[in-house]
């Protein structure tokens, strides 16, 4: 298995060579973006999609078509999940733009949060 940043390095070149940082984007524009991902996962499940659910879309003689099973005519994976994957890939590709240790920060991070009390901050949702 890949380490974080060796996913962040992937995910950013790819980006890279797929033209997305011809011009620069700023942080607020990054984060955006992340955060659309996580809407169309939410609207995935508000339209019944289970958490779990994967189906594949694709274009065939010029109609959308789509199925559970990936064959020829369906090959990108929608669904909860994917969109989720969607949410990692662009944190990690804003990371590799920013120079982000990701692995070290989420070590970190996860560190202090086994020290916080119970329901911590108090806050309903």
């Amino acid at each position: 298995m890949k380490s974080i940043n060796e996913l962040v390095q992937e995910a950013h070149e790819n980006a890279i060579s797929k033209g997305w940082w011809e011009e620069d984007r700023s942080f607020g524009e990054l984060i955006a973006l992340i955060h659309s991902e996580l809407s169309e996962a939410l609207e995935d499940y508000r339209r019944g999609k289970h958490t779990d659910e994967v189906w594949y879309e694709g274009n065939h003689e010029g109609e959308k078509v789509w199925s559970y099973i990936k064959d020829d005519k369906c090959q990108k994976p929608c669904g909860i999940p994917s969109e989720l994957a969607d949410v990692v890939i662009r944190i990690f590709d804003t990371c590799g733009r920013y120079g982000i240790d990701l692995e070290k920060a989420i070590a970190e991070k996860m560190a202090y949060n086994a020290t916080r009390s119970h329901k911590h901050g108090g806050k309903v949702i």
